[in-house]
């Protein structure tokens, strides 16, 4: 059997993950202190699991309807209304999916036609760009930069739109680089799309993890942009969720519908039990004004400012992130690139990072580090980093 003539070309040629590559070194090293997992620290509040454990104690194992619990839509409606003042129909507008990864999927094989290109701020996730080649269409980076805070630009924006660009990936706030979008320039970037039928795929994932006083704002709240917003967010980041992969699709009907069919043929719904977890999650969050998000986020902004200070202080140059739960440090002063950078650390001092390069080229003298571990490790391992740093600065200095 010849399987390089019976594999689809467009899924061989998609390089593997370049975040899996140090998972799995990692795993071999039980003494190694990780920086590059992106999910919280925190495991999912008991009553919320305790939710879960009685509706399998209460026999409740059965598939949903294909659209999800009809009391979770309403209640992703409900919040999406009152925390960010973008409206939706649960009815036939909100989508409960297989994580928010599901949802990324299906709105790009909804839009996408062979040659279709989609437009990606980078450095960003590491999936986007896979599942528009997946879909047939084409990717094209749009390079954020750290000295506009990452922020996506409306000239950048402008200057990449061709008569081919179909759709636009609105990653904020952003994984890797921690950037979010203000009001202001979310208006400029819809100024742009005004009078287009570029569609945007906006993944709110990290919605709930701003610090300093910035705030989330939904692309769909901003003027004339909901017809064209497909809204992407899930329970994994700021309700600790990660393993129970529940997420969900808010968009226009016309919008939504060729993604539910697709939904309906191949993972028909989320589980049950994730789904009524979620259920009661968004039910806690709003009897107690969500505490629990406020209180993983006050810990993860302790964590965010003793890394950005501690790697700023040994001169690894680093933009104070805004959202998410990453920093994104350059590392352009220790000579080496980004992937030698992180497998020398890891080798050396036990500590693993993520090269930049695994979120676009333009990761390239960057690394990512997530601050979504106890302050003892972030301490241990920020410690280690310095004495690697200090150690790339003596060898360049020998030269």
């Amino acid at each position: 059997m010849q399987y390089d003539r019976v594999i689809n070309r467009r899924i061989a040629d998609v390089p593997p993950s370049g975040i899996r590559k140090f998972f799995d070194i990692v795993k071999q090293m039980p003494e190694a202190i990780s920086l590059g997992v992106g999910e919280p620290d925190f495991v999912t509040p008991w009553s919320i699991r305790d939710a879960a454990i009685a509706s399998i104690e209460e026999g409740r194992t059965q598939y949903t309807s294909n659209w999800g619990l009809e009391s979770l839509r309403e209640r992703v409606a409900a919040y999406l209304r009152m925390r960010y003042h973008a409206v939706y129909s649960p009815e036939d507008e909100v989508l409960i999916t297989v994580g928010a990864s599901e949802g990324i999927d299906l709105a790009l094989r909804a839009v996408l036609s062979p040659g279709d290109e989609v437009l990606i701020p980078e450095p960003s996730y590491v999936s986007y760009a896979p599942c528009v080649a997946f879909s047939g269409g084409e990717s094209v980076p749009v390079v954020t930069r750290a000295e506009d805070c990452f922020a996506l630009t409306a000239e950048a924006l402008r200057a990449a739109i061709t008569p081919r660009t179909k759709a636009l990936i609105l990653p904020y706030p952003n994984n890797p680089t921690g950037g979010v979008m203000t009001r202001r320039q979310l208006e400029e970037i819809a100024g742009v799309l005004r009078g287009t039928d570029i569609i945007v795929i906006s993944d709110e994932i990290y919605s709930e993890l701003v610090y300093g006083g910035h705030e989330h704002t939904a692309f769909a709240a901003i003027e004339g942009m909901r017809e064209r917003t497909v809204t992407l967010n899930g329970f994994s980041k700021a309700f600790a969720m990660t393993g129970w992969r529940v997420g969900y699709i808010a968009a226009p009907r016309e919008l939504l519908a060729p993604m539910f069919r697709i939904h309906q043929y191949t993972m028909l719904c989320a589980s049950i039990q994730g789904q009524i977890a979620a259920d009661f999650a968004l039910k806690r969050a709003f009897e107690t004004n969500f505490e629990d998000v406020k209180m993983m986020v006050r810990s993860y902004d302790r964590r965010r400012r003793l890394m950005v200070e501690t790697l700023n202080g040994m001169g690894l140059s680093c933009f104070e992130p805004r959202g998410a739960f990453y920093v994104f440090p350059s590392i352009a002063r220790t000579g080496l690139s980004s992937d030698d950078f992180c497998t020398r650390l890891l080798e050396k001092k036990k500590v693993a990072c993520v090269p930049g390069t695994a979120f676009g080229a333009s990761g390239e003298g960057f690394v990512r580090c997530s601050y979504a571990t106890s302050l003892e490790k972030l301490n241990i391992a920020l410690a280690r980093i310095r004495e690697f740093v200090e150690e790339c600065e003596a060898n360049v200095s020998a030269r």
